[in-house]
């Protein structure tokens, strides 16, 4: 078990944030073991076709045999929104002695595989080498496997930030929580991780929590090295409807869309329920201005409220709506 001791400050300054390089470096998970999430197995179908040219041999050797990961391929992002490119100059920026540590914690009890073997034998310039060879091809994988996606995948972790945030201020940490995961436990100020591998207690001493959604977790992963600040990357709420079809709103019929248009029925048969403009765009897959500008439209007519909550504008049918949604 891993536990995070968190006071009254840390709590004041919990956030969330995205990170390209994580989800990227989690994706390799999901090469390493199709059964680890039936989820992504299109997802991982399409990826195994274009990696033709890379180093597969280096890729996969990230990832050890109980699956953790090195600490600095997945840094703490310290902004809200960082760019794949910022995050992997911090990466590549780790002094090799650090490099090494996250190589072998990541491998122990055993050794380093033979393309990682610089981090148990090398001297710090060939451990800086080899970090600098795995951002290299990094980079590459990025760019093959997750780019492309990532405005969608971005839309799912966000969609989970709002759900959380509501989460946070109708309840509290332990609400927060709650239904975080299964193997998630809030008491007393200490958020336990259970079924982890290390055993380490850390306390945040005003370092915060950051929380990171992610598209490719299957578990919380905090750091493997109990000397980095309080961090959980966690799984995203909406990530069995990322690889699918996009499904059909349900609640707004066909006869609605000679009326409305199908973009805007199909918001109508959402709105059953309060849901933010991120969330929609992410259901729908198409971007959050395209989803504000039919809102704008629906309001207008009557036909959707509108409430703040937090930092969120939450929409709704309004009675009118619900109406039309019913007749139609």
């Amino acid at each position: 078990m891993i536990s995070f001791e968190l006071g009254v400050e840390d709590l004041a300054d919990t956030r969330f944030a995205v990170s390209p390089l994580s989800e990227t470096v989690l994706s390799l998970r999901v090469l390493h073991d199709p059964g680890l999430s039936a989820v992504h197995l299109p997802w991982r179908r399409s990826v195994l076709g274009a990696l033709g040219g890379l180093d597969t041999g280096l890729l996969m050797s990230l990832v050890a045999v109980r699956l953790t990961l090195p600490d600095f391929l997945t840094p703490r992002p310290t902004v809200f929104d960082p760019s794949f490119e910022d995050e992997l100059a911090l990466a590549r920026r780790t002094p090799p002695a650090l490099v090494r540590r996250d190589l072998l914690a990541a491998h122990a009890p055993g050794r380093p595989p033979q393309p990682l073997g610089a981090a148990e034998d090398g001297d710090d310039a060939a451990v800086a080498a080899l970090r600098d060879r795995i951002c290299a091809l990094l980079r590459r994988y990025w760019e093959i496997a997750v780019e492309p996606l990532w405005p969608q995948m971005r839309l799912v972790v966000e969609a989970d930030m709002t759900y959380r945030a509501r989460r946070l201020a109708m309840g509290g940490a332990r609400r927060l929580f709650a239904d975080m995961h299964p193997s998630l436990r809030w008491h007393e100020g200490v958020l336990h991780i259970d079924k982890m591998i290390g055993r380490h207690r850390v306390k945040a001493s005003g370092r915060g929590l950051l929380l990171v959604p992610s598209v490719f977790a299957h578990k919380p992963a905090p750091p493997v090295s109990a000397l980095e600040a309080p961090s959980l990357i966690y799984p995203s709420r909406g990530v069995a409807t990322l690889w699918g079809p996009v499904a059909d709103a349900g609640g707004a019929g066909a006869a609605l869309v000679p009326l409305l248009g199908a973009p805007r029925a199909r918001l109508l048969g959402l709105l059953a329920e309060p849901l933010a403009t991120v969330e929609l765009a992410r259901r729908l897959r198409v971007t959050p201005s395209a989803v504000s500008q039919h809102l704008r439209v629906l309001h207008a007519a009557g036909l959707v409220t509108r409430a703040r909550q937090g930092r969120q504008v939450l929409y709704r049918r309004s009675p009118l709506g619900d109406g039309l949604a019913a007749a139609g």
